[in-house]
C-alpha cells in the first residue's frame, strides 16, 4: 500500500486486544469512555474492540443479575465512562444481537451475549486463583492483572489452566466459578483422559449451582466440579449424574443446604454444594 493510504478493512492483535484498522488509521489503547466512530457512507458504525465489548458485556451480566436490569447510569458508573459513550456502546452491542436495548429502560443480555459474559467472567476467576495461588501476586493485584490478560485467554489455554488448578471452585474474592462449557460429566474425564480433552463437545444448556436452586425448585445433576474422589463421595450421598433433586430450604450465610433425593432428604455442607451443578426443570412445589 504506497505511502499507508489505502481503503482496505481488516483486524489485528495490537497489544492485548483485537484493534481495528481503518482507512490507514489504526486504534489504539483502552479508552472505553469514548468508543471511536466512522462514517462509512451512512450510516454511522460504531468501532468496537473485543476487549472493550467483552468488558461491557460483563458489566451488564454484573449489574443484572443485582438489579435485573442494567440501566445506562449504573453502567456508566461500573465502567467509569460517561452515560453518552455507554448509549452509544449499548446500541452498538444491541445490534450485534448481544443485547435488548430499551432508550432509558435499559439492558439485559440475549443468551449470546450471557453466554460470552460467562465464559469471560470464568476466565478471569480462573487468572485470578493462578495469579494468587501459583505466582503468588497479592490479593490487591490480582483483580486488576486478571482484567488485563483475560481477553487474549484462548479457549486451549482455559481449559489448561482449569486443569493445573484442579478445576477450583471460587476465586479469592469468594465468587463462584461457572463450570467450562465442555460436554462431560465431571472434571474427573478431562483430568483423567487428557488426550481426549480437546475432542469433547461442547454444552449448550446452562447450568446453575445447587446453591442458586430456590425452594420448592426441581432440577436435574448435570455436572460434578472435582477429580474422581470427589466424584465417589457424592456418589456415596446418592447424587450422581442424571438424579433429579429438589431444593427443601437453604441456610443463611453460606450455611447447609436440604434437598430432597429419591424420597429422601439431604443435609449438604455449602462447600460440598459448590460442586454440583444442575439443569433446572423449571417445577416448584
Amino acid at each position: 500500500m504506497a505511502s499507508g493510504v489505502g481503503l482496505a478493512l481488516f483486524y489485528g492483535r495490537i497489544g492485548s486486544w483485537q484493534g481495528c484498522f481503518l482507512t490507514g488509521v489504526a486504534l489504539r489503547g483502552r479508552n472505553f469512555g469514548n468508543p471511536k466512530s466512522y462514517i462509512l457512507g451512512t450510516p454511522k458504525y460504531l468501532v468496537m474492540a473485543s476487549e472493550q465489548l467483552e468488558e461491557y458485556l460483563e458489566s451488564i451480566l454484573d449489574i443484572e443479575e443485582r438489579e435485573g436490569i442494567a440501566k445506562t447510569s449504573a453502567i456508566a458508573r461500573c465502567m467509569k465512562v460517561a452515560p453518552a459513550s455507554v448509549t452509544e456502546a449499548l446500541q452498538t452491542l444491541s445490534d450485534k444481537g448481544l443485547i435488548s436495548y430499551q432508550p432509558y429502560k435499559g439492558a439485559t443480555l440475549t443468551d449470546s451475549g450471557r453466554e460470552m459474559a460467562r465464559k469471560v467472567k470464568r476466565r478471569h476467576r480462573l487468572l485470578e486463583v493462578f495469579l494468587r495461588d501459583v505466582l503468588q501476586i497479592r490479593d490487591d493485584n490480582v483483580h486488576h492483572e486478571a482484567c488485563k490478560m483475560e481477553h487474549t485467554l484462548t479457549d486451549e489455554t482455559e481449559y489448561a489452566l482449569c486443569k493445573m488448578l484442579r478445576a477450583p471452585a471460587r476465586c479469592p474474592h469468594g465468587s463462584l466459578i461457572e463450570p467450562c462449557d465442555r460436554q462431560v460429566e465431571s472434571c474427573a474425564e478431562c483430568l483423567n483422559n487428557p488426550s481426549l480433552a480437546a475432542a469433547f463437545p461442547h454444552r449448550h444448556e446452562h447450568l446453575i449451582p445447587v446453591t442458586a436452586m430456590e425452594p420448592g425448585q426441581k432440577a436435574r445433576i448435570a455436572f460434578i466440579r472435582g477429580d474422581a474422589g470427589v466424584v465417589q463421595r457424592l456418589t456415596d450421598l446418592g447424587l450422581t449424574f442424571s438424579t433429579e433433586i429438589q431444593m427443601v430450604r437453604k441456610a443463611p450465610l453460606s450455611g447447609p443446604v436440604e434437598i430432597g433425593v429419591r424420597r429422601t432428604r439431604l443435609a449438604i455442607d455449602h462447600t460440598i454444594a459448590d460442586h454440583i451443578f444442575v439443569a433446572a426443570l423449571g417445577e416448584t412445589s
